[in-house]
């Protein structure tokens, strides 16, 4: 499972990091760091809560090369 970060939706909510903090990295102001999250198997769940909460959808699941 990958999460592909599409930055230029972000609008420093944090919803994703108050779900997985071990996951979603944010900058100073709130913003998700710019790059895609490789999740691991043992993370899904809350990486798939995570990007789900993104009001602007900022976050999208590809699970084998797919959304």
């Amino acid at each position: 499972m990958r999460i592909r970060v599409i930055r230029d939706k972000c609008q420093g909510h944090a919803r994703c990091w108050a779900q997985s903090p071990a996951l979603f990295e944010l900058d100073d102001e709130g913003y998700i760091l710019p790059a895609d999250i490789v999740v691991p198997v043992e993370q899904e769940r809350a990486a798939w809560l995570g990007a789900k909460s993104c009001p602007e959808r900022a976050l999208v699941i590809e699970q084998d090369g797919k959304e």
